[in-house]
């Protein structure tokens, strides 16, 4: 562990939702395995806040969002930009308009910006203002927020939204950041984990079973709108017989006490709540 924790960066994802055929979906990318930080894991959207997530004539492009402070603000600005970054799906209205943006017009802006975005040669704030748009931050519910564990040489500070799917925008990966994607509900998400079809991190196996809960999206965004989000730092503790329990805060609401682990025939995280 370093002397003195790295300070984790501010981060936002995206449980990106939608009603299918059989129930609730959650849409996901895989990571390169090359990658520095989950890299082969099935994560949902995200990255860390952008210098131009915090530019301050934003909060009159980013809908009716209320009185919240500049870092939230940021950190929803954040969750828009990355989700457009990485599967093309864009939270965005015409300024001044209460309806989303055609589903049509997306490929263009996709065209434009995306690539120009993903590599950092511009801000989301050239392309609103570019474009005349609104960013649809009032669409998203604050759902979680983890922290990575002190030791870790890379750290973020994450904040977890959810957010429906926009009817006919296509949610795809970006082929760079992420190879693969896919939408699943989310107890198929955890069973394909334990059968070794792919892997997730432990905070992304909380979240999913948390998220499990609901039948529906306007279930799960109703049930994360009434439901106090508590901060997680993720702690680990061996036991005299070595093995392995996570520690989770009690009143963080994951109602979950133990995590498989796939590595090890019949292995299991146990977790305890305190």
């Amino acid at each position: 562990m370093p002397d003195t924790p790295v300070t984790p960066l501010p981060a936002s994802t995206v449980l990106l939702l939608r009603d299918g055929a059989n129930g609730m979906e959650v849409f996901m990318v895989k990571r390169p395995t090359k990658m520095d930080f989950a890299a082969g894991a099935l994560v949902y959207p995200g990255g860390k806040v952008d210098p131009a997530d915090r530019t301050a004539w934003l909060r009159d492009r980013s809908g009716p969002i209320g009185d919240i402070d500049d870092f939230h603000l940021s950190l929803h600005i954040a969750a828009v930009r990355e989700t457009f970054e990485e599967c093309g799906v864009l939270l965005a209205r015409p300024k001044g308009g209460s309806d989303l943006i055609p589903a049509d017009r997306v490929p263009d802006l996709d065209a434009k910006y995306r690539d120009a975005l993903m590599k950092d040669e511009i801000g989301i704030d050239e392309m609103i203002e570019a474009e005349n748009l609104d960013l649809a931050c009032d669409l998203l519910v604050y759902y979680a927020h983890w922290i990575t564990p002190e030791m870790r040489p890379k750290r973020f500070d994450t904040h977890f939204f959810l957010a429906p799917a926009p009817p006919g925008q296509v949610a795809l990966h970006d082929g760079s950041e992420s190879l693969d994607s896919l939408w699943n509900s989310p107890q198929g998400v955890m069973d394909d984990f334990v059968g070794g079809v792919h892997f997730v991190m432990f905070p992304t196996y909380c979240t999913l079973s948390k998220l499990d809960r609901s039948n529906t999206v306007d279930e799960a965004l109703k049930r994360a709108q009434g439901e106090k989000v508590v901060t997680v730092l993720g702690q680990r503790e061996k036991g005299p017989d070595g093995s392995t329990s996570m520690v989770l805060p009690k009143d963080a609401g994951y109602d979950i006490f133990e995590v498989p682990d796939p590595s090890r025939p019949n292995g299991k995280h146990t977790v305890i709540h305190r």
